[in-house]
């Protein structure tokens, strides 16, 4: 009897371990072959359901880098330029012979209507410039004036209601802080980057100009930017351009770590001033300065060791006219602190010739604030206004009236009034032809063809209309 029963449980408990391996075989192996649901993203949130909300993935207050991105990217475009006869010819096989040679770089849109900043060296000695939106939409560009001095330039492509990156204030970035480098390095079109500001106010002397009134004070990042990226933003984390990517600190020729940014506050007044003028306004104290140290200190017997020390006064200058002389060390412009020759030529240089400034200096052991008119290269305190020339190699050009403008629907243009013999007459333009483009861009009015031809090297197609609506089209050799 108590082997029967001892049987019966033997065979009960071999029953019930046979049922627990067999039901672990179903879910964990025969599951594994046929799931019982037919969408994998189902499937995820139903279990992600369960999970709690980490907060470690929130983004913490000063590092929400998506909405500064989002804001400027559409800002930021991408600049073609083309070298050497030009990129538009009538002879095809000039083209084909001869094809231009090409670059890219970066620009940032600064006003809805079409207005854009970018590095003078990415645009310099181009004989054509094609502006490239991020949504992938052409344009070409005109250069309306360009400044070697900080290596700026400004351009303007015929659009309305562009996306625009809003300034902001260099003056109060400082280094720890956040920023975004925007631009197309390599191609790679609208390429966001981040760093930090690592110093202000770097020299790195690679800028010249025949003048040797070059500005360099850079905006110090290790916000990545390799070739191509010059010209692109420098935003802060509100979506605001505090700078104009211009160059790295590298041994290969990419990114090493370091890159510098031309501040927006140099930039704001460059762009105005070549908005207005076509050309830089720069206001000078005529003198010529060096950076002021421990070692200088020593040598010389100063009583401060920083600032900028006056080494030489120019005669006539808005510095000696101020009292200002050899040997004395400027510590302040318009109450900001100046301690390198960076600082004080970005104070500076943010201001027209006319403009009065303060000046605080060290003299001896006594500190003196004296107000001082900066002055042109010339010596005076006046504006240097453009010069609006209507006789170009051999053609007389005027406006053209706002009458004739409406007959051929035209915005704008500049009449040939006269033809004598050079390049127009070569050209075969006859007179009383109406110019409407240039290299595809439209031309404004007299001062615009003026600027525009200024840039202009080799081939160059001229479009436009006579009066009775015929359409014409020419290649000039200029």
């Amino acid at each position: 009897m108590k082997r029967t029963i001892i049987f019966t449980l033997l065979i009960l408990l071999v029953a019930i371990a046979g049922g627990v391996i067999g039901s672990w075989y179903t879910v964990h192996y025969l599951d594994a072959i046929s799931a019982p649901y037919s969408s994998i993203e189902d499937r995820q949130q139903m279990k992600l359901t369960s999970f709690e909300n980490d907060s470690a993935y929130r983004v913490p207050a000063g590092m929400d880098f998506l909405t500064a991105s989002r804001k400027v990217v559409s800002g930021v475009v991408h600049i073609r330029t083309s070298y050497g006869s030009g990129m538009f010819s009538l002879n095809p096989l000039e083209l084909y012979y001869k094809a231009p040679a090409r670059s890219s770089g970066s620009g940032v849109i600064i006003s809805d209507d079409g207005y854009i900043v970018t590095n003078n060296h990415v645009i310099e000695d181009a004989t054509n410039v094609e502006v490239v939106m991020n949504d992938n939409q052409r344009y070409y560009a005109k250069i309306v004036g360009t400044d070697p001095s900080t290596d700026l330039a400004l351009l303007k492509i015929k659009a309305k209601g562009l996306p625009f990156i809003r300034y902001g204030n260099s003056d109060g970035i400082g280094p720890g802080e956040w920023v975004l480098a925007i631009g197309n390095p390599f191609d790679l079109n609208s390429t966001v980057t981040a760093g930090i500001v690592s110093a202000k106010a770097r020299n790195i002397g690679i800028l010249r100009d025949r003048n040797n009134l070059q500005v360099e004070s850079f905006i110090q990042t290790d916000a990545a930017v390799n070739p191509g990226n010059s010209g692109g933003a420098l935003v802060n984390l509100k979506g605001e351009l505090i700078g104009i990517n211009t160059a790295i600190a590298t041994a290969t020729g990419q990114y090493s770590g370091y890159s510098f940014a031309i501040p927006v506050s140099l930039v704001k007044k460059v762009m105005d001033d070549l908005l207005e003028f076509g050309q830089v306004q720069r206001g000078l104290l005529g003198i010529q300065i060096s950076d002021v140290d421990a070692n200088v200190s020593e040598r010389l017997s100063l009583h401060v060791n920083r600032g900028v020390l006056v080494n030489r006064v120019s005669r006539g200058g808005a510095a000696e006219e101020s009292g200002i002389q050899q040997g004395d060390v400027i510590t302040a412009i318009d109450s900001r602190p100046v301690n390198t020759v960076s600082e004080l030529q970005e104070w500076v240089a943010r201001n027209r010739p006319g403009k009065e400034i303060s000046v605080t200096y060290v003299r001896g052991v006594e500190n003196r604030t004296v107000r001082a008119r900066l002055k042109n290269s010339d010596g005076n305190e006046a504006v240097v206004e453009p010069e609006i020339k209507n006789e170009l190699n051999g053609a007389y050009f005027e406006d053209v009236r706002y009458s004739d403008l409406l007959n051929l629907k035209l915005e704008g243009g500049v009449q040939v009034k006269k033809i004598e013999e050079g390049k127009w007459q070569k050209a075969g333009l006859r007179d009383g032809f109406i110019i409407a483009y240039v290299d595809r861009v439209p031309v404004d009015n007299l001062a615009d063809l003026n600027r525009m031809l200024e840039y202009k090297k080799g081939g160059v197609l001229i479009e436009g209309y006579y009066s009775n609506g015929e359409k014409a089209t020419y290649g000039l050799d200029w």
